[in-house]
């Protein structure tokens, strides 16, 4: 009995797929609390090179949003809510985020080292 290319070339790219899936849910994940127009915590660390997570829970009165400009992130969270985010592998490097209600005051830093 003979498998034709075509049906093999499909199960292989069926098995990558399924790799890739498991690989992202592997993705490490990092925690962040907006309150009182504050993120805790303020600065979070990660691995350089590697792509992770960040959930977000808004535990403020009112709507707000977690924004980076490197890499382009926004996500917009109602009161009470909870937001995940996955981040792209960073360089070395600082990377800021902030909330939109109050972008001045409400700001953090990823480290990625």
């Amino acid at each position: 009995m003979s498998v034709s290319p075509y049906r093999l070339i499909a199960s292989c790219a069926m098995c990558f797929g399924f790799a890739a899936f498991a690989q992202a849910d592997d993705l490490a994940t990092y925690e962040i609390v907006l309150k009182a127009h504050k993120f805790t915590p303020s600065e979070i660390h990660v691995p350089a090179g590697k792509s992770f997570y960040v959930l977000v829970t808004n535990a403020s009165d009112g709507a707000d949003e977690f924004e980076m400009l490197i890499p382009a992130v926004e996500k917009g969270l109602q009161p009470g809510q909870q937001g995940k985010v996955r981040i792209r592998p960073l360089g070395v490097g600082r990377f800021a985020f902030f909330g939109e209600s109050d972008p001045d005051g409400e700001r953090g830093t990823i480290v990625s080292e």
